[in-house]
């Protein structure tokens, strides 16, 4: 009797899981660790509904490659059984390396690696285990394949990693505008010359896509509170760095201060709740700065945040400042802690390294920016940037 398995999801309905590998590698710890971490970090705090995890987005990402990869062999792009499987292994593992609140905190509880390299380390470990059974798999991820359309739908402007999150975000937040055509987009997908394009019927449902990824970040991702409450949890982990504050645990390896390394093993036992912990610890901690860090998390009582289309006066960080050492009777130094600037930054499209290409119906492609009466055009090209300050409430 075939293996098969259903997940229940909310978005999608039913996923099917109908390989044996892929299911052992979903049952693995490393991978159910994903269940500890929240997809959007601390949006909640702003819209209640987006609690949901790492894994949902995984199971999701990993539906929408099944549904792509069954429409590609439809129109005969040649995708062998086990080029399917790694590719589907590579997309489910995609995000296995982030750690604690996700992006919230890239670079800073683990310095100077992103969760892309650390969700590699995983995957080879995870191919000792399974006797080389995800090496194909690694190589799709990190694009060494040949067939570069496979490692475009794991990575790419349009992959199908963008298409869920954008779609499953949008779900949970209850924000609309992130809602996405992904089905159609779907049906369009095509190879030709090698490379992952969409048909000319898809154009629309492609600028839709583009535009309310720049919809998402501007009124989620980079939402002024949720920026606010993500550079707050920076701080916390920096400020308990600096006087190294105790927390037991692999956690302690990486705040502690003292550079030991953590291992793959102890990483993977790391989640959004041994943060939590720590964060209710030090709400009680001597150090006032900390403590004020943790408890405005905790209750909610975040600082106050403004954003600038230009960069923050200088007056106006020197009287914040000024205000926050009098009001809490601290230094100047610790000021500097509740009190900063910054900039927020979003790409709309990537006009330089990537493009999304347009097969049309005689033969001819083109980046969708260069469609005639195309909306994604040089209007849009480069980064958006906002600029910010957060301060101690009066």
């Amino acid at each position: 009797m075939p293996f098969r398995k259903i997940i229940n999801d909310p978005v999608y309905g039913f996923i099917t899981i109908d390989d044996e590998l892929i299911f052992q590698i979903i049952a693995h710890p490393y991978y159910q660790r994903l269940r500890r971490i929240n997809q959007m970090a601390m949006a909640s705090l702003v819209y209640p509904g987006a609690v949901h995890t790492r894994l949902h987005h995984s199971l999701g990402a990993y539906h929408l490659m099944c549904s792509a990869l069954t429409e590609l062999k439809s129109k005969g792009v040649v995708i062998t059984e086990e080029e399917e499987q790694a590719a589907k292994i590579a997309i489910l593992l995609h995000d296995v390396g982030h750690g604690p609140f996700s992006h919230a905190l890239e670079n800073v509880l683990v310095e100077n690696m992103h969760h892309e390299a650390i969700s590699l380390l995983i995957m080879q470990q995870l191919n000792e285990q399974y006797n080389g059974k995800l090496q194909l798999a690694i190589e799709i991820f990190k694009g060494e394949h040949p067939k570069k359309f496979l490692h475009q739908l794991i990575s790419g402007q349009l992959d199908v990693d963008r298409m869920d999150y954008l779609t499953r975000d949008s779900f949970f937040s209850g924000v609309s505008e992130g809602v996405i055509g992904y089905d159609r987009i779907l049906k369009m997908l095509t190879v030709h010359n090698g490379e992952l394009m969409v048909e000319e019927k898809g154009i629309y449902s492609i600028e839709k896509f583009i535009v309310a990824r720049r919809l998402m970040y501007w009124q989620v991702y980079l939402h002024k509170t949720v920026n606010c409450a993500e550079q707050m949890l920076q701080r916390i982990v920096k400020r308990a760095k600096h006087i190294r504050a105790e927390i037991p645990g692999p956690l302690h390896k990486l705040i502690s201060g003292r550079g030991e390394a953590i291992s793959i093993d102890e990483f993977c036992r790391l989640d959004d709740y041994d943060l939590h912990c720590a964060i209710k610890a030090w709400s009680k901690h001597e150090d006032l700065v900390l403590s004020l860090l943790c408890n405005g998390i905790i209750d909610r009582q975040l600082l106050k945040t403004k954003y600038f289309g230009a960069p923050v006066d200088a007056a106006l960080l020197e009287e914040k400042t000024g205000e926050a050492c009098t009001q809490l009777n601290i230094s100047r130094e610790d000021a500097g802690w509740l009190v900063f600037t910054g900039e927020a930054v979003s790409s709309t499209y990537n006009f330089d390294d990537e493009h999304i290409y347009i097969l049309f119906k005689d033969g001819s492609v083109k980046a969708i920016s260069e469609v005639d009466n195309a909306l994604i055009n040089q209007n849009l090209k480069g980064k958006t940037k906002k600029y910010y300050i957060c301060y101690v409430r009066s």
